[in-house]
């Protein structure tokens, strides 16, 4: 039976040879948006990228054209991502209840893809096709919590206050992520408390008193 590799230990060669081309991409995109993060666009290598994926350059040239693609790839992916948070959610339990399931389902994002919001929010290098998906995908997390809140039922907020409060919880959720990022030690249990506080009313749930205040 093969012996496990402790961790930080380097694939062999030979395993490293079988990944799928889908399994390849992933380990660069990984790879990439660690760096972009770091680094931010202008000052992250194409070699760089292929270093930190253990590949060559012409392996990274074999699924992205350039750095720009790849950059763009990543956040193009993280404007897929935006509509999952809503997706398959029991609303029986109330307004309340399902603002903080979906919190809980980013602030899981957040962890995973720390580049994302760092590359959305932090970043501001890069031509302005770059900086044009930045703000198309600030857009489009603004649409899909307008059409939340627009989507409740019974809700107290008029419409032409829709735009405006996704707006906010947008702007505010965004930099609530980044203070986390900066913050890793604080538990995602204070992070979804301290964010379904403020975003419950936000979006027209009354907000529940503790057993203890009644």
């Amino acid at each position: 039976m093969a012996t496990p590799r402790a961790a930080g230990e380097r694939t062999p060669k030979a395993e490293r040879g079988r990944l799928s081309a889908d399994q390849r991409r992933a380990v660069i995109t990984r790879a990439a948006g660690r760096l972009f993060a770091r680094d931010g666009y202008a000052a992250t290598r194409l070699e760089d990228i292929a270093a930190a994926a253990d590949v060559t350059k012409p392996i990274v040239y074999r699924h992205f054209e350039s750095k720009k693609a790849l950059y763009l790839a990543l956040l193009a992916k993280h404007e897929e991502d935006l509509p999952s948070f809503f997706v398959g959610l029991d609303r029986s339990s109330g307004v309340e209840s399902t603002v903080r399931a979906i919190l809980e389902r980013w602030f899981d994002y957040v962890r995973e893809n720390q580049h994302a919001c760092i590359m959305l929010f932090r970043d501001s290098s890069g031509d302005e096709e770059i900086r044009a998906l930045r703000r198309r995908v600030n857009r489009r997390a603004c649409q899909v919590i307008a059409a939340f809140i627009a989507d409740q039922d019974g809700s107290a907020i008029p419409a032409e206050e829709i735009d405006p409060t996704a707006e906010l919880l947008t702007s505010g959720l965004a930099g609530l992520a980044l203070w986390w990022i900066d913050h890793p030690d604080v538990p995602k249990e204070v992070m979804v408390e301290v964010a379904t506080r403020m975003s419950a009313p936000a979006v027209g749930a009354a907000r529940m008193l503790p057993a203890s205040a009644v």
